[in-house]
């Protein structure tokens, strides 16, 4: 097994200063916390901005990701940095809802784009004295505009961060990797879910059964948990020790109890992971490599 782990933070997401004070919201305070998480170890990037992610017209704006990107890359001119998309749109195309991936890509930023390959209500809140639904309306993602993401990724040289919601969505984006239409670089990003019900949730018996699925294609893969703690649920280790790479952030993070870490203590929790199990967090340049990204 490569002893060289992927380490990604997800830097905020949509989550307020009101559940977390530390969580970065400016593209300044993006900025600095990006160039935290990389000179501590991290190797990918994430980041959304003050747009909601459901919104009616979907569009995301680029301005913002290059004011926050600018000063991470003059740091770390390896980094790897991608964006967020809009969801909820309803009859927006996706060229519409994709046009600032696709600029970041086209400037040649970030190395890395995104492609939800599928479609996914978000989920129940466990907590609360009733269910209440995570998101107001499905993320919709159709085979069209998953080939889009795809094709287009290809064009534009960079690399795709393919997120996991549901089994669904992984076996579409392995139909389409046997089928020569996912781009060099590519990494799977498995999602489980905790506190929001959707998907699988983050045991060991949920993380076989996508391996069992991902064996074939040889492609690399990561953990997240969402609504939760990957470090914590011990999936973050189990996924090391399966030779998987690892994402944290303050986007994915949390706690019933009410918890309030920042970023930076949510890398250095993967660290002490890594440290257990004898691997190191790969550096950008190393993390390109290891990928095939340019």
């Amino acid at each position: 097994m490569d002893s060289t782990v992927i380490l990604e933070v997800a830097l905020n997401g949509a989550t307020t200063r009101a559940r977390n004070p530390h969580v970065p919201r400016t593209p300044e305070e993006i900025a600095e916390q990006a160039i935290e998480a990389f000179d501590l170890g991290a190797a990918i990037a994430h980041n959304h901005n003050d747009e909601p992610m459901f919104t009616s017209d979907g569009v995301h704006a680029v301005e913002p990701y290059l004011q926050a990107w600018a000063p991470v890359l003059d740091r770390h001119p390896d980094a790897l940095l991608y964006p967020t998309m809009a969801a909820g749109a309803r009859d927006i195309p996706v060229r519409r809802r994709w046009a600032h991936v696709e600029e970041l890509a086209r400037r040649g930023l970030g190395g890395m784009t995104l492609v939800d390959p599928g479609s996914v209500n978000v989920g129940l809140t466990a907590d609360g004295a009733a269910p209440e639904a995570a998101a107001p309306e499905p993320y919709q993602n159709s085979f069209a505009d998953t080939e889009y993401m795809f094709a287009r990724t290809a064009e534009l040289g960079a690399a795709p961060s393919i997120s996991i919601f549901e089994p669904g969505f992984l076996r579409t984006a392995l139909t389409l990797h046997r089928h020569g239409r996912v781009p060099p670089g590519a990494i799977v990003k498995l999602y489980f879910a905790d506190d929001l019900q959707f998907g699988l949730p983050p045991t060991p018996a949920a993380l076989e059964a996508y391996l069992e699925l991902l064996e074939p294609s040889g492609l690399p893969w990561s953990v997240a948990v969402l609504g939760g703690d990957v470090v914590g649920s011990g999936l973050a280790e189990l996924a090391v020790r399966r030779g998987g790479h690892l994402r944290v952030g303050l986007e994915d993070f949390r706690d019933p109890a009410g918890a309030t870490p920042s970023n930076r203590d949510l890398i250095e929790g993967a660290l002490r992971v890594l440290d257990t199990t004898g691997a190191t967090p790969a550096t950008p340049a190393r993390a390109r490599a290891t990928l095939g990204i340019r």
